[in-house]
């Protein structure tokens, strides 16, 4: 019989550590390194595995039958992509590319089931993650419908700065292209630019290789 490995200690005030559990729970998994601009998987792949993000950040976007490209989420450490395999979805619903250099651990599908049916504090875990993740979701749809581009945008980079979570928001962090924030909030790249150097004007943000964000920034979300 095989004897209980040793889990790691929890706080409940600082949230459970996925990936101290993976490694002590002795998951069967592989672990993937990609440059940035590396495509992680494409869509219309067939979907086998769950992915959990060790470093850097990932970008899922979807592309319609014309040929538009709509980025759907940016990922960090700490995050899954590819869940939709567990539900049986045969093919990969979007494209993951890396946005940073960044290193993923790889559960096949098999293994991923029988870990989240054996080890009940991962599975705890991983059903709360895709709730807030469906939460995510739903926000951002309200967000896209009745919220203006600057709204938009000033939501997009608090997110980004992790601001209202648990630990410290990160304030500084590697600057995301602002290609990529029209394409997640639904315009051009123009108008990311007009209002970047509104909000680089006003103090809510600066930017010198890295994106720095001030906490100020939330005004610009709350002013109606």
């Amino acid at each position: 019989m095989r004897s209980a490995p040793n889990r790691p200690k929890t706080n409940k005030a600082i949230g459970f550590n996925a990936q101290l559990f993976l490694d002590s729970a002795g998951v069967s998994r592989k672990v993937a390194e990609f440059q940035l601009k590396a495509t992680i998987f494409a869509q219309g792949d067939h979907a086998k595995s769950v992915m959990y993000i060790q470093k850097g950040r990932v970008k899922l976007s979807v592309v319609n039958s014309t040929g538009k490209e709509a980025v759907v989420a940016v990922l960090e450490p700490g995050d899954f992509l590819g869940e939709g395999c567990l539900r049986d979805q045969p093919i990969r619903m979007a494209t993951a590319t890396a946005i940073a250099p960044s290193t993923v651990l790889v559960i096949e599908k098999v293994e991923m089931i029988r870990v989240l049916h054996e080890e009940h504090e991962l599975s705890d875990r991983f059903i709360s993650y895709m709730l807030s993740r469906n939460i995510r979701v739903e926000e951002d749809l309200v967000d896209q419908l009745f919220n203006s581009t600057e709204k938009r945008l000033a939501r997009t980079l608090l997110l980004l700065a992790r601001y209202g979570k648990e630990n410290q928001p990160e304030k500084i962090f590697p600057k995301v292209s602002q290609e990529i924030l029209a394409e997640m909030i639904g315009t051009t790249r123009s108008r990311v630019n007009l209002f970047m150097n509104k909000f680089k004007k006003l103090g809510f943000i600066k930017y010198n290789g890295e994106l720095h964000i001030n906490s100020s920034l939330l005004n610009v979300v709350l002013h109606d």
